[in-house]
């Protein structure tokens, strides 16, 4: 009943990703087509500005329909997307051409990952230690320290990034405003490089640090007393369990809703870097978004938004497979 039970869940979360994947991969080749501008036309009238020649104008942007492929029907264009996409190369972008997207990819995502990782797993494990020791200390934690954060959490993120970029980067001049090295360095392992990497990387970390903490607190503190409060947590005490060992279990128990938030973080964390990333000019993939946004650059588009669609659904895969294996009730659940 075991083995049935797992196997009966492993294989509907299977089906489920698969269905999921197809859509998602549909919808972000679709959708950035639908836009309303050329961005064809847009590339044929930065090369040919100037030109009063109609025919030779007309000749070029057929010529870049076709290396681009957009004169063939969208059923054809997604097929040869997906081909194309299984390799690895999303083709050229309209806004940066010749320049491949995938070079245009590898050369953001580790800016992204450097900057939202570590700041989403400090934002987590603080707003956790904070939110259990209002649950279980109480007195300064409870009434000071988690309506603070918890004010801190609420601020939008694109007002904690301007609030930081004008109190520390404008009135007190302690780190930059803007890019995430000093403008006048090339890319290089030295270690004045290293510290403007460091300086410039002071302000968009914080500034996602800082608002979620006070979610994760909240979170934690309310699972937390909800565990403090039930039945066996008193039986336990009754039965003269010492304090530490149940205080162990409570939290254990209380931590599994938090981390699945912190998969649907880590999962998200290209999405969320816009905001931090546009304010402060930090060189990531959600400026990268952001700017084939709004230059309508297809191919880039699709790029970006595939990688945030993959990297959310297999956090959420992943955590559906780890919660079959530590919360019975899943398991049972399956069994009829």
């Amino acid at each position: 009943m075991r083995v049935k039970g797992y196997r009966k869940y492993f294989e509907k979360k299977i089906i489920w990703f698969i269905i999921t994947f197809f859509v998602a991969v549909l919808l972000n080749f679709v959708l950035p087509r639908l836009m309303p501008s050329d961005p064809v036309a847009a590339i044929t009238g930065k090369l040919m500005s100037g030109t009063t020649d109609a025919a030779a104008v007309q000749q070029v942007y057929e010529r870049y329909q076709e290396e681009f492929g957009t004169n063939k029907p969208m059923y054809q264009q997604f097929f040869i997307f997906c081909k194309n996409a299984i390799r690895g190369n999303f083709g050229l972008s309209f806004s940066q051409y010749p320049r491949p997207v995938s070079d245009i990819i590898g050369s953001a995502i580790g800016w992204t990952i450097a900057l939202q990782l570590p700041a989403i797993l400090v934002g987590w494990l603080l707003g956790n230690i904070l939110g259990a020791l209002a649950a279980y200390v109480r007195k300064g934690f409870d009434k000071v320290l988690l309506p603070v954060f918890l004010f801190l959490g609420n601020i939008p993120a694109f007002g904690m990034a301007v609030i930081l970029l004008v109190v520390f980067g404008v009135y007190l001049k302690i780190a930059p405003t803007a890019g995430g090295y000093a403008f006048d360095m090339i890319p290089h392992l030295s270690w004045d490089f290293i510290k403007s990497v460091i300086s410039h990387y002071q302000l968009p970390f914080w500034s996602i640090v800082l608002i979620s903490i006070g979610g994760q607190a909240v979170g934690m503190r309310s699972m937390s007393i909800y565990e403090l409060n039930a039945d066996y947590v008193k039986y336990s005490r009754f039965l003269g369990i010492k304090d530490r060992k149940i205080v162990g279990y409570v939290f254990r128990n209380a931590m599994l809703p938090q981390v699945t938030g912190l998969a649907l973080s880590i999962g998200t964390m290209i999405g969320g870097a816009l905001v931090a990333e546009i304010i402060f000019s930090y060189p990531g993939l959600g400026s990268t978004m952001y700017a084939a946004v709004t230059a309508a650059d297809y191919p880039l588009i699709s790029a970006t938004t595939l990688i945030i669609t993959i990297m959310v659904l297999l956090a959420n895969f992943a955590l559906d497979i780890v919660y079959g294996f530590i919360d019975p009730r899943v398991k049972a659940a399956q069994v009829d």
